[in-house]
């Protein structure tokens, strides 16, 4: 089992799409940026990646489900950046984000991986997204590799 920040294993000929929150953007960049790291040490070119860009981490599991329903990507990894303040608002994103990724992808059959950042403060934001391979958004891309070879591997013909 590979612990977080561990080195990748090879992905080239799957596809994915990076669905990207602009919202936070100084953090969100920073997090597309250790996605798109961790897939191209894995062999990933960019030809087999598609970046879409949405307003806000609550547009992210609509986005992410119609990438996941075009049939054209193995995974979708999806980058956002929530962080707390003085009204429950934080809570109800949070949950819905979650929530509609997971519905989306029990819908679809598309692991969808969750590299949302729900923090307390855009310090503890910008600590996560640092470069290298703790950065979530490097996390997130290489479970959806991860992903992407097990649902291959179950779904192979015999």
């Amino acid at each position: 089992m590979q612990s977080a920040g561990a080195s990748i294993s090879s992905a080239p000929g799957f596809r994915f799409a990076l669905v990207v929150s602009t919202y936070h953007g100084e953090v969100t960049g920073r997090l597309k940026a250790g996605a798109l790291a961790a897939l191209a040490e894995a062999g990933v070119t960019l030809d087999d990646v598609l970046i879409v860009g949405v307003p806000g981490a609550f547009e992210i599991p609509m986005a992410a489900r119609h990438a996941a329903e075009s049939g054209r990507y193995d995974a979708i990894v999806c980058l956002g950046c929530l962080i707390q303040g003085a009204t429950p608002h934080f809570e109800h994103i949070a949950s819905a984000v979650a929530h509609g990724l997971m519905d989306a992808a029990g819908a679809t059959g598309i692991p969808m991986a969750f590299g949302v950042l729900t923090t307390r403060s855009l310090e503890e934001a910008l600590e996560r997204s640092q470069d290298g391979p703790s950065n979530k958004g490097w996390e997130a891309a290489s479970a959806a590799m991860e992903m992407a070879r097990v649902v291959a591997q179950l779904t192979a013909p015999e």
